[in-house]
Parts: C-alpha cells; sequence; structure tokens
C-alpha cells in the first residue's frame, strides 16, 4: 500500500456543463473514506474554472471555489471532471486551466480525470508517453488529436505513473475506490463499496461493455449481420476469409470497410469476442483452462494465455482468482 499523510488535500475541479456524477460520484467515495476510517485522509476541495457556482449538465447548480483562488502548489491530488462538447471543448482549450494544471502537476501524487477530462490534462500537455482511458465515445478522437497518448479504449480506468484517468461516469467511483485501497487498504474500499450498496469494486481492466455491443453500435447492414455471426461462431475456427465470405464481399474490401465501421480490424474484434467469452467462463465455471481455450474459440491453452497476458496484464488462472464466483474455483 501506497503511503500518504493524513489530510491528502484534494482538488475536484469542474466547468460549467460538467457532468453531475462525474462530480459527486468521486467526491463521495472520498467523503465515506474519512468516515469509514474516522479521521480525514482526504482533504476535500471543489473549484471551478467559472467561478463560485457550477451549472452542471443536468441543470443542478453547485457552489464551488474559483479556481484562480486555488494556490497549484497546494494539492496532492487534482482530479478534472468531464462532460460533453463544445463544455469539455471550452474547458480543455482555457489557458487558465491549462497554465493551472501545469503548474500543479509537479506538486501533486496524483493528477486524475474523470471521462472526457482526460482531454483536458492532454490539452495542458501532462499525458505524453502516457497509457490513459477516457469515454469510448471519445476514445478515437482522444487518439487521434494526440497521438503521444496511448488511449485504451477499452479500461474503465487506469493508473500511468501519477496519472489515473476514467472511462466516465460511474468509473470514476471505480477509480476512486482503487485510491482508497491504496491509501487505507482493500478492506476499507470494499466497505464503502457495500455502503454505497455498489455491485462491486471493478477492477481497471474490466471492459466498458460488450465487443458485441460496441461493434454493432458503429455497423450497419450486411456488416453489423456479420458481427452477429462473428459472435455466435467465435467458438470455431474461423478466420477473417470466412467473415469476408460471410458478408459477400472480397477479403479487401471486408477488412478496408469494418476498419472504417467499427474502428478495428476484423482480427482483433474476432479475437474481443474470444476474450469475452473466455473471461465468462472463468467467471462463472471451474472448467480447466484448456477447455475454457476451446469453448471460446482460441486455439489452444498458450494462446489464450498469450492474449489475456497482452489484453490484460494478467493470466487466466490470476483473472479466475479475482473474479470467480464459484468457491474453490481454480
Amino acid at each position: 500500500m501506497t503511503h500518504f499523510k493524513n489530510n491528502i488535500k484534494t482538488l475536484i475541479i469542474a466547468f460549467d456543463g460538467a457532468q453531475l456524477l462525474d462530480i459527486t460520484g468521486p467526491y463521495q467515495v472520498l467523503a465515506s473514506a474519512n468516515e469509514e476510517v474516522g479521521r480525514t485522509v482526504y482533504d476535500l476541495c471543489f473549484a471551478s474554472l467559472d467561478g463560485e457556482h457550477t451549472k452542471t449538465s443536468s441543470g443542478l447548480t453547485l457552489l464551488s471555489t474559483p479556481l484562480h483562488d486555488c494556490d497549484p502548489t497546494g494539492f496532492d491530488m487534482v482530479l478534472v471532471v468531464g462532460g460533453d462538447a463544445p463544455d469539455i471543448t471550452r474547458a480543455a482549450g482555457s489557458r487558465e486551466l491549462q497554465q493551472w494544471l501545469k503548474a500543479s502537476y509537479p506538486h501533486v501524487d496524483r493528477m486524475c480525470s474523470v471521462c472526457s477530462g482526460t482531454f483536458a490534462l492532454a490539452a495542458a500537455g501532462l499525458l505524453g508517453g502516457a497509457r490513459v482511458t477516457t469515454h469510448w465515445r471519445s476514445s478515437r478522437i482522444l487518439a487521434r488529436k494526440y497521438p503521444d497518448i496511448e488511449v485504451d479504449d477499452d479500461a474503465i480506468y487506469l493508473k500511468s505513473g501519477k496519472v489515473w484517468t476514467s472511462a466516465g461516469v460511474t468509473t470514476g467511483i471505480d477509480m476512486c475506490l482503487a485510491m482508497v485501497a491504496e491509501d487505507v487498504g482493500t478492506q476499507a474500499a470494499m466497505s464503502i463499496a457495500r455502503r454505497l450498496v455498489l455491485y462491486a469494486h471493478r477492477p481497471g481492466h474490466q471492459a466498458q461493455f460488450s465487443a458485441l455491443l460496441e461493434g454493432q453500435s458503429q455497423t450497419t447492414g450486411p456488416l453489423s449481420e456479420t458481427l452477429q455471426w462473428m459472435a455466435d461462431n467465435r467458438h470455431k475456427a474461423i478466420a477473417v476469409r470466412d467473415c469476408a465470405k460471410h458478408a459477400v464481399m472480397s477479403e479487401r474490401t471486408f477488412h478496408r470497410r469494418f476498419v472504417s465501421e467499427a474502428g478495428m480490424t476484423p482480427a482483433k474484434y474476432l479475437e474481443s469476442l474470444r476474450v469475452e467469452a473466455a473471461r465468462g467462463l472463468l467467471e462463472q465455471t471451474r472448467s480447466p483452462l484448456k477447455q475454457v481455450a476451446a469453448l471460446a474459440g482460441f486455439s489452444n491453452d498458450q494462446h489464450l494465455i498469450l492474449v489475456f497476458e497482452k489484453r490484460l496484464g494478467m493470466s487466466p488462472t490470476d483473472y479466475r482468482k479475482l473474479h470467480g464466483r464459484l468457491q474453490g474455483a481454480a
């Protein structure tokens, strides 16, 4: 566990048009940590780029401290929340916010964002070489605009050095629970999750949503039908050429159109479907790895292990230990 001093001075920064839950979710988790341990772990402050009143996207207005009244060298942790365009575009482009974040960065232990707040950190030049995430609707825009940043469009939150980023809305809660686990222990984090009636504290590598839903939300016509066919047949030894045949296209045309509409190669999408299937089997069954690999569509258990290490940063066995719902699952 990382040992922080008590009274971790924490600033949550918002702006007019910010998402309400991006603000209140993290704030409540950190405030609950203080209640849980009976002391001030997080000394919380709420500031706004736009003055003393922050009008959120839901229409609710919150009292806030003007950002220009906050000393950028006086905080241990800074968290920038997100919002939809054009509000986040305006905030991220603010010279005042960019300069404040740059001045604060050398002094903080954590520089964080929720949802599209990642754009503000990127605009301030704080994410070069970092591996980050943001809301799935904005991940390609972020990657295109800042090619020096590694954007993971699957994770719900990520830690890269002192930078923490989350995918959006409720994932800010998961990210802050992970911080609480670092600062005061896993038991405290789990107790807070129970108090807030959360299903569980989700780890950062949890997918934002299913691969099938992601693909189908971005494709139309015959290609959408082929995505469903790929999902239905992912346990078989199908390859990209088989998918192209189903879509009644040449392999080259199929690949080009797939990338254009789905935003990834057919091979990566097929692998995503198989990873998703393997995760479900690891969570819900005691089946040995060889059987899991076969049922999910991997060529063998070694292939399954390699893909899990690459995609999730852990072995299938470790994933099952963390997520297995059956007592004694091995």
